[in-house]
């Protein structure tokens, strides 16, 4: 790869400027999707935090799907596969935002969906990045695709298991029926 292709030191797949300027936005796109799920997954539920930094996740989600979808397009035989990762974060991240949005009733679509999308999208990061990384340029290629998700789904199931503990005991102080 030419010199020209390295943006702070970091190899990036196209100098042409249409490019650059998506992956700009896509990159602090990134950004944002991963602070912003990370303080809402972290806020207490139902808060003003965990809500405005759950809506700001999925615009920052949606930002980075709309812009892999391009970088993809552009590079399309080198990127191909980054796109149905960007889908698969983008579609779970939706069906949690509807879920709270529609009003369903429980917790667990909304913290399936939204705490896939998360975990796509890192998915989606390691893979394409992780070769470059310090450590990580040193793991199989099958560890980019796997760890996340072998991080991020204990952490998924204990939050939907405590979710449905406090709904059962919120229940069962308010007298309703538990079945």
């Amino acid at each position: 790869m030419p010199v020209a292709a390295r943006i702070l030191g970091d190899q990036v797949g196209s100098t042409a400027p249409v490019f650059l300027a998506f992956l700009a936005v896509h990159v602090l796109a990134g950004l944002a999707a991963v602070l912003t799920g990370a303080v809402a997954a972290l806020a207490a539920k139902g808060s003003t935090a965990h809500v405005r930094a759950g809506r700001w996740y999925y615009r920052a989600i949606t930002a980075v799907f709309g812009t892999a979808t391009a970088l993809a397009v552009m590079r399309w035989r080198q990127d191909s596969y980054l796109f149905p990762i960007g889908a698969v974060a983008f579609g779970a991240a939706t069906i949690g935002y509807l879920h709270r949005r529609r009003h369903r009733p429980g917790d667990t679509g909304h913290i399936i969906g939204m705490g896939t999308g998360y975990v796509a999208m890192l998915t989606a990061f390691y893979v394409d990045n992780g070769p470059h990384l310090p450590l990580w340029d040193r793991l199989p290629t099958l560890a980019f695709w796997l760890l996340p998700s072998a991080a991020g789904a204990p952490i998924i199931a204990r939050a939907v298991i405590r979710a449905r503990h406090l709904a059962l005991k919120s229940r069962t102080r308010s007298g309703l029926s538990v079945e």
